[in-house]
């Protein structure tokens, strides 16, 4: 898109398609309500994003610093997990989305709603969430999703739409040097990011 330079570009591509694809893949209707856990990341902050622009009510889970951020992408609630636990919230959900796999089916079930789903972008311990997406549809009323992010045109159309009407804005943290790079990736592994980190060249 015109509208945006080189680095939001690179920004806007990798999270954005993920969460695009998860969200994309369970039958979303506006008014419903989804809790974001990880709302800061690459994924969360567009997925959070997202929702908003679906019309869906949205409680993102974040650290207290980055609060009035979440709250300037949309977010209607907001969880401070430095703070309390967000699997002890008393709403329930018509989904949860583990934007950073920190969670579980298992600790996130009670904040589903019947014929909830809880979706995680991470295997799950013991490679979980592909085996309970099979499973769980069989058995009980709350579900586990696991789509693979596939539909990359697709993505890429809806990501395009939303940057041109400047409904979702890609969060960078930090931007590094190409020769920068290795300090770069410890910092990612730090798990302290909030959003993306851009690499420039030249």
């Amino acid at each position: 898109p015109e509208n945006i330079d080189f680095e939001q570009a690179a920004a806007s591509v990798e999270g954005a398609h993920y969460a695009f694809n998860f969200i994309n893949k369970v039958p979303l209707q506006s008014g419903q309500r989804v809790l974001v856990n990880g709302a800061t990341g690459a994924i969360g902050s567009a997925a959070l994003q997202f929702l908003k622009h679906l019309g869906v009510e949205v409680t993102a889970v974040c650290n207290t610093k980055n609060i009035e951020l979440i709250r300037s992408l949309g977010a209607d609630r907001v969880i401070d997990y430095e703070k309390e636990d967000f699997t002890q919230d008393d709403q329930q959900y018509h989904f949860v989305f583990d934007a950073v796999g920190k969670s579980t089916f298992g600790k996130c079930r009670r904040l589903l709603l019947p014929g909830g789903v809880y979706i995680s972008s991470e295997l799950g311990p013991g490679a979980q969430n592909p085996f309970l997406a099979l499973l769980t549809p069989w058995f009980g009323k709350k579900k586990v999703a696991f789509p693979l992010p596939v539909d990359i045109p697709r993505s890429l159309r809806f990501i395009r739409e939303l940057l041109e009407s400047g409904a979702f804005r890609p969060v960078i943290d930090r931007r590094y040097r190409l020769e920068e790079i290795a300090e770069a990736y410890r910092y990612v592994a730090s798990g302290q990011k909030t959003g993306n980190v851009i690499i420039v060249v030249g």
